[in-house]
């Protein structure tokens, strides 16, 4: 059994690591608050720009030169990966590592194979776990999943959208943590580009319109705006998914310590009462001893 002095000085790290976790929960709390409310509003303004589209899908046929939504054989990918710059949040990074090793090791395993696979990180922790299994990423922007802008965002989206325009990628997907709520987290991966527009039968039941400006012009103008609304939303999804997950980690943190200091205590009586008992023992012998 531990000393007495050992099992103070523990009693007392526990405490502070209690104090740093507590706190933590608090300030993951206050920050998921704020971005819960930012994805919650983003939502349906991503959404509704989504039925627009699908709202025009019936001539969208008709459209030729949209290099966003041209469909062309896939020759290579690029998986854009979004994580934490900060760990301390249970498996919200190793989640997103883990799917785009599945991903890689599984459908797109022969363009990984082939070296027709390219990794973009946003996010530091899930690039170090990747670079510790032998991925090397063709980029980071890191600093993008900080303090989620919507000009940053655009700024990259415009980016990765180049690259599929020049036709150095044929297919790039997303690979993020989706926010459910503060206890969960959606692991997604989704269709960045090609665009993909779901048309509903309905929709060819509907009369013509007639657009102004043209059907040509706004479907140009709404491609692009809403691939980079879809591209922001997935890093404010990502961002409120990390603070749920941080604040549910430091809370069940905090929760193993208190369980923690709790045994340590009861383990230091133990030890405390069994020394009295030895140090009674020993006064009896020595009263004994001087009586015969």
């Amino acid at each position: 059994m531990a000393n007495l002095k050992e099992i103070r000085t523990r009693i007392s790290s526990v405490k502070s690591t209690r104090q740093i976790t507590s706190a933590m929960k608090m300030v993951s709390a206050a920050k998921l608050k704020k971005a819960q409310d930012a994805i919650t509003q983003m939502r349906p303004y991503a959404r509704k720009l989504h039925d627009i589209l699908t709202h025009l899908s019936t001539s969208l046929e008709n459209i030729e030169g949209n290099i966003y939504a041209s469909d062309r054989p896939v020759m290579r990918v690029l998986l854009v990966v979004v994580t934490a710059n900060r760990g301390l949040c249970g498996g919200f990074n190793s989640n997103v590592a883990k799917k785009t090793i599945n991903l890689i090791h599984g459908p797109y395993k022969s363009y990984y194979e082939s070296g027709m696979l390219d990794i973009l990180l946003l996010g530091k922790k899930g690039g170090d776990i990747l670079k510790s299994k032998g991925l090397i990423a063709v980029g980071e922007y890191n600093t993008t999943v900080d303090k989620p802008k919507f000009e940053t965002a655009a700024s990259v989206a415009e980016e990765i959208m180049l690259l599929y325009s020049s036709k150095k990628y044929d297919r790039i997907d997303l690979v993020y943590n989706q926010f459910k709520n503060s206890a969960s987290q959606i692991l997604t991966q989704e269709q960045f580009l090609p665009v993909s527009i779901e048309k509903d039968e309905a929709h060819h039941r509907r009369p013509d319109y007639i657009f102004e400006p043209s059907l040509e012009y706004m479907v140009e103008v709404l491609i692009p705006e809403a691939l980079k609304i879809q591209f922001y939303k997935a890093v404010m999804d990502s961002q409120a998914a990390e603070h749920g997950a941080r604040m549910t980690a430091m809370h069940q943190a905090t929760d193993n310590a208190t369980e923690l200091i709790r045994d340590l205590n009861l383990e230091y009586n133990k030890a405390r009462q069994a020394a009295i008992t030895g140090q009674l023992m020993e006064i009896v012998s020595g009263a004994e001893a001087l009586k015969s």
